[in-house]
């Protein structure tokens, strides 16, 4: 046996030892250590715990009345058009090498996590790359697009000739500026996308600068400013929907959240009016957000799986479900947002997110605030529900203290 292959035998012996000493949970179960058995500082992680039960979100639990309360109630069309409910207390987790060391809340309640939902889109774009529906993501998308036909069941008992003159599909990328848009400007907010969706203009969400001043600026070219915005967001997912041409919670649920043992009381959802129909079925397209309600409701417990996913580089108990590749885009910065990768991951290169985190920490940040912190370099996992946003990065520091580094 030559140097090489003794050489290669070992690294493959090496790499399969590896992967047998990284735990995975089973499905309904994930095993629990002591901080002190890990090596971690138990007061500590007690006192992290207590912070972030007393350092609840002062928004009022019935999310409906916190959305009207909210600046999001006061946008032009800002009214929900998707499902809400009234979320539970103060939630999360601590997953230190894997083991649950700290748990506190209702880890079990079902709850909407608002943008963290654009983690589990731009994960469904990720898979449509691997399976040569998208060949590139620097591709335009209107080359993939379809003509658009909504399900409208209230045209049906009118008069057709009241509607002789509206279309009865539409486009989604049909104006000179969105043929120039691609599939990477979506995922990075960077697209500008000029439109309506589901009765959501894209100059109506947030227009910090005024609406008259937002409706009559040009359009920025792809790629050179960075804009949150749910209605691009939602562009997104319909645009994904066309070429899946089945659910996305459908794909999600085969591809990602069944392998990693997730529960089955996860629901993703779209809007009262966000259906469509594809090769003769009616299909809900999903929201990649709660802005309008609608979006991913989910427990702690399935957060921190898909958080968990993304700490072990796409990898689940050896089997690579998003490739490594994807993972490395998603955190890869662009100039128009250091802080910002693939939608949902922040960055922590800039040290804003959390200042005593190392720089290659990132996390999913929904409103609420919905927190999945993810620190490959400390092999640390955090989730945090309906935790003020200004003592996210004081939870983390707390935590990241505990491990005695």
């Amino acid at each position: 046996m030559t140097k090489f292959y003794i050489t290669a035998l070992i690294l493959c012996l090496f790499s399969e030892l590896s992967i047998a000493q990284v735990y995975f949970p089973n499905k309904g179960t994930w095993e629990q250590k002591s901080p002190s058995e890990l090596g971690m500082n138990s007061d500590k992680i007690a006192q992290a715990i207590q912070f972030a039960k007393s350092h609840e979100s002062d928004a009022n639990p019935n999310l409906k009345i916190a959305h009207y309360e909210s600046g999001f109630g006061r946008e032009p069309f800002g009214y929900p058009v998707g499902p809400m409910k009234t979320r539970g207390p103060a939630t999360g987790l601590i997953i230190y090498k894997g083991y649950v060391v700290g748990q506190w809340g209702e880890p079990n309640r079902v709850d909407l996590t608002f943008s963290v939902a654009k983690s589990f889109l731009s994960t469904t774009a990720g898979l449509a790359v691997q399976e040569g529906l998208i060949a590139d993501e620097n591709d335009l998308v209107y080359p993939y697009m379809a003509p658009i036909y909504p399900y409208e069941p209230a045209k049906l008992m009118v008069n057709k000739s009241d509607h002789f003159f509206e279309e009865d599909v539409f486009e989604l990328f049909d104006t000179e500026h969105n043929r120039t848009i691609t599939w990477d400007h979506l995922l990075r907010q960077t697209s500008d996308w000029e439109g309506s969706l589901w009765g959501k203009p894209d100059w109506a969400d947030r227009p910090s600068e005024g609406v008259a001043k937002k409706r009559a600026r040009p359009q920025n070219a792809p790629g050179s400013v960075y804009e949150y915005n749910d209605t691009r967001v939602n562009v997104l997912a319909l645009a994904l929907l066309n070429i899946w041409r089945k659910p996305l919670p459908t794909v999600l649920k085969e591809k990602i959240m069944d392998p990693i043992g997730a529960s089955d009381t996860w629901r993703w959802t779209g809007y009262e009016n966000s259906f469509v129909i594809i090769d003769g079925q009616i299909i809900q397209s999903v929201s990649g957000g709660s802005h309008w309600g609608g979006g991913m409701m989910l427990s702690a417990w399935d957060q921190a799986r898909f958080g968990y996913l993304t700490l072990r580089n796409g990898s689940w108990n050896g089997k690579q479900l998003i490739a490594p590749e994807w993972i490395k885009k998603s955190k890869t910065p662009t100039p128009a947002n250091p802080s910002y990768g693939f939608m949902n991951y922040f960055l922590n290169e800039t040290l804003k997110q959390v200042p005593a985190a190392p720089k290659s920490a990132f996390l999913h940040i929904g409103a609420g605030t919905n927190m999945i912190y993810v620190d490959p370099e400390n092999d640390l996992l955090i989730v945090a529900r309906w935790i003020p946003n200004e003592d996210k990065a004081e939870l983390v520091k707390m935590v990241l203290e505990s491990l005695g580094k």
